[in-house]
């Protein structure tokens, strides 16, 4: 029997550590909609939100989630100017 709650406790704690994963996600996506916005107003962004809400998002040790890039500036400038 403790193998089957064990399981169930496994299993709990994956899909809480996924919903904080997806929620993680979402906010990065946000941070990074904010700073294509900025730039083509020409007004100065940063990335270092996109980059610590990315740090966090590799460090969930999910196998199937797969890792984020840290975004450069430059990325952002090569993405807004191919638009």
């Amino acid at each position: 029997m403790s193998v089957h709650k064990d399981l169930i406790k496994h299993a709990a704690n994956q899909h809480e550590t996924y919903q904080e994963f997806l929620a993680l996600d979402q906010q990065r996506e946000q941070y990074i909609e904010e700073a294509i916005g900025l730039c083509k107003q020409g007004q100065p962004f940063s990335t270092d939100k996109i980059n610590e809400v990315t740090n966090r998002i590799n460090k969930i040790n999910l196998r199937f989630i797969p890792t984020r890039k840290n975004v450069t500036g430059e990325m952002i400038q090569e993405f807004v100017s191919k638009q």
